[in-house]
């Protein structure tokens, strides 16, 4: 059964098998996030701050199957195997007892409970810095029964609320749960209430998600009783990777990272489209069981409008607002970001000199090799939270984007068409240099009341533009977008750019932290010759969406404009990632020729695929490439014969394949007049032994008359009076 929602994914086990929700008829519709996305519009910088990102796309990534057959993760992108479900009863600690070192006041977060001196640490006593009583061993044991029904197995951990046990569910088939402290208080009224208040979290199922069962009373305290789920932690992959490296740190590579957190990505989306945010996600808090990751704590979760509920957090996860302004969708994602940075690196002071920031990117080396993951992380983790992804979907589709870049970066390309921008404006490769009309353009909002009327404005001219947009019926941001563009159109035909300022000034008032203003503007600079400007721009697109390729081939196209060599990095990225970008391949070769890095030219114009309709221009280009004159006249061989096979396997008219011939046997006469010895295949791939100048020169004549049977006037004329000089002399 195909799913329902927006997704290409399939109902299995009643689950969708992409975006990980039941059918619509089962589930509740997602909350709209058109007016909070507007505000933050309105409320962040016109030109400095961070870029809102409106139109997020689709919200839902990631697999949410079942099972213990092997499969990949991440949309499919990295394999990753299942891990093997153990007896529960092995995962209970042998010794429950926090360390020394782990033992914090609950209230204010100082160390409690260590040795000084002579003098032993102590399991329970108060606070010296608050007074709040703490207590480190566990409250139950063995064989206890709890709430009539769950007897006590062991202790599996101890988490910041306190012990968590195993336990089997005696009225149940003897299934194995888990039982999480909920409050720890004397007041038997108020943990009724809180018993009672918490109930909610027996109506989330989500196959991502523990299934909660029931929340019971036991001597005093309150706990939630929980599907136990076999696996290991992130935590303890992380742990497991240490001990293997002897002791050293060993994080995650940035894709298994990605592909992990995209998996868990749609709970998240479940649960904000619920009102309910998890406030303490962190590597303890998801598992992979079997083929499958969890989320396995909802100890800390809290109803969005909930204002009296406890607020849960770890130091170096949480948001910085969370005091002051509390649970949200935004300090939420900040967790995932801080997570994935604690996966990926050895960070250390996450939990001291860096717990609301990240470090430079030039002193982490995942981070100066991976420059989109650092930005995605930069903005997930943002100090202002509007500043931040706008809901989890938009976060999982950037993750995705990045995801496809880093292991494009390993020889890998996985392409997928962007949910934001068209694909470029040109695909022949004809012209010699960078030209900024060949960039992509943003996407329709497809949730703009003017949607449907511009997409029945199917000219070209800007000025016709111009006119049919005055009868738009509404003056959206949209239909005032398309005016810009058409208004920078018209002001490069006429040179005239006032205009063209005066429409970007007035979008500057009304919607200036919208990216594609910036997008725009960042055009508009290009046209006015302004790089630096166009970068800075360009440069704020790339922040606002890492996974996007269109903004790092502006940049790409900006520095080469520039005479800047770091286009090529951007350049390499673009084209690895998705090789449909023929415009990024091109501007490669170009900036390798540049550098005298002839064989790096070639490879990039063989980067473009056959199915692509710039394929034939770009082997015309690998051939102009391998004809160049090279330091090496060995290396120069090599590629004349190169060059000859390429261009014999060309199907292009026969004129422009004179051409390249032409090019090709110029070059080689060149190198036979220095004293170089050339094979016979120059010349033809049927010719054997070795190519002398006479050949050369009849094979020169020949491609020259025939580029003049295709010419007229001053030009037919010049090129037979090449041929002729080219023709080798012979006696009379």
């Amino acid at each position: 059964m195909k799913c329902e929602r927006d997704c290409p994914g399939t109902i299995e086990d009643g689950y969708c098998d992409t975006c990980g929700l039941a059918p619509l008829h089962k589930a509740a519709a997602p909350r709209s996030t058109t007016a909070s996305t507007a505000t933050r519009a309105s409320e962040a910088s016109a030109r400095t701050g961070a870029l809102s990102t409106r139109t997020s796309g689709s919200g839902r990534t990631g697999s949410s199957r079942t099972g213990s057959r092997r499969r990949r993760f991440g949309g499919g992108l990295v394999d990753v195997a299942p891990i093997v479900q153990v007896d529960p009863a092995t995962a209970i600690m042998a010794n429950a007892e926090v360390p020394e070192d782990k033992r914090y006041c609950a209230k204010c977060g100082q160390p409690v409970g260590r040795s000084r001196g002579d003098r032993p640490g102590r399991t329970s006593g108060f606070c010296p810095h608050c007074g709040e009583p703490f207590n480190f061993s566990p409250k139950l044991t063995k064989g206890e029964l709890v709430g009539g029904q769950y007897e006590v197995v062991g202790a599996l951990a101890h988490g910041g609320l306190g012990w968590i046990y195993l336990a089997v569910d005696k009225n149940v088939s003897d299934r194995w749960v888990v039982l999480k402290g909920l409050l720890n208080s004397g007041d038997e009224d108020a943990l009724a209430a809180a018993v009672a208040e918490r109930r909610f979290l027996a109506e989330v199922e989500h196959p991502n998600i523990v299934k909660i069962y029931n929340f019971v009373e036991h001597d005093g305290a309150g706990y939630i009783v929980m599907e136990y789920v076999g696996g290991e932690s992130l935590k303890s992959i992380l742990k497991d990777r240490r001990t293997a490296n002897g002791g050293n740190p060993d994080p995650l590579p940035v894709d298994q990272a990605l592909a992990y957190l995209l998996e868990i990505m749609p709970a998240f989306g479940y649960l904000h489209d619920r009102g309910l945010i998890f406030c303490d996600f962190k590597p303890d808090n998801v598992i992979q069981s079997g083929d499958q990751m969890r989320l396995i704590d909802l100890g800390g979760v809290v109803r969005f409008d909930d204002m009296d509920a406890a607020i849960y957090g770890t130091v170096g996860y949480q948001a910085p607002e969370m005091a002051t302004l509390g649970p949200s969708i935004a300090s939420d994602l900040f967790t995932i970001g801080r997570t994935l940075a604690v996966l990926t690196t050895d960070f250390r002071g996450y939990q001291s000199t860096f717990k609301e920031s990240l470090p430079d990117r030039g002193d982490v080396e995942v981070y100066r090799k991976h420059e989109s993951f650092y930005r995605l992380l930069l903005r997930a983790t943002r100090l202002d939270p509007a500043e931040r992804f706008i809901d989890a979907g938009e976060m999982s589709d950037q993750m995705l984007g990045v995801l496809r870049q880093v292991l494009a970066s390993a020889g890998e390309a996985h392409p997928a068409p962007s949910k934001l921008f068209t694909g470029e404006m040109r695909t022949d490769l004809k012209s010699e240099g960078p030209r900024w009309q060949d960039l992509p353009t943003p996407l329709i909002d497809l949730t703009d009341p003017a949607a449907a009327f511009l997409a029945s404005v199917t000219v070209t001219d800007p000025s016709e533009v111009l006119q049919l947009l005055k009868n738009a019926p509404d003056d959206t941001v949209e239909v005032r977008l398309r005016a810009l563009r058409a208004e920078i159109d018209l002001a490069v035909r006429h040179q005239y750019f006032d205009d063209a300022r005066k429409a970007r000034d007035a979008l500057f008032t009304t919607d200036g932290a919208d990216w594609r203003l910036a997008w725009y503007d960042g055009l508009l600079a290009l046209a006015t010759g302004d790089f630096g400007y166009a970068h800075q721009r360009f440069d704020a697109v790339y922040s606002a969406l890492p996974g996007e390729l269109a903004p790092q081939l502006a940049i790409g196209l900006t520095l080469e404009m520039a005479g800047d060599p770091a286009a090529a990095g951007y350049y390499d990225t673009v084209s690895r990632t998705d090789p449909a970008y023929t415009t990024a391949a091109a501007g490669l070769a170009r900036c390798r020729l540049r550098s005298g890095d002839r064989s790096g030219a070639v490879e990039a114009y063989n980067r473009v695929p056959g199915t692509s309709s710039a394929y034939r221009t770009s082997q015309v280009g690998a051939v102009r490439a391998l004809v160049q004159p090279h330091p090496s006249a060995a290396a120069d061989v090599i590629s004349l014969a190169a060059a000859a096979a390429l261009i014999e396997r060309l199907e292009v008219e026969a004129a422009q394949l004179a051409a390249l011939r032409a090019e090709l046997l110029e070059q080689a006469l060149q190198s036979l007049l220095g004293g170089a010895t050339l094979p016979g295949t120059v010349l033809g791939s049927a010719r054997n032994g070795q190519a002398g100048e006479r050949d050369v020169r009849f094979a020169l004549e020949d491609a020259y008359r025939e580029m003049a049977r295709a010419a007229h006037g001053p030009e037919k004329i010049r090129l037979v009076d090449l041929a002729n000089a080219a023709r080798p002399r012979t006696r009379t």
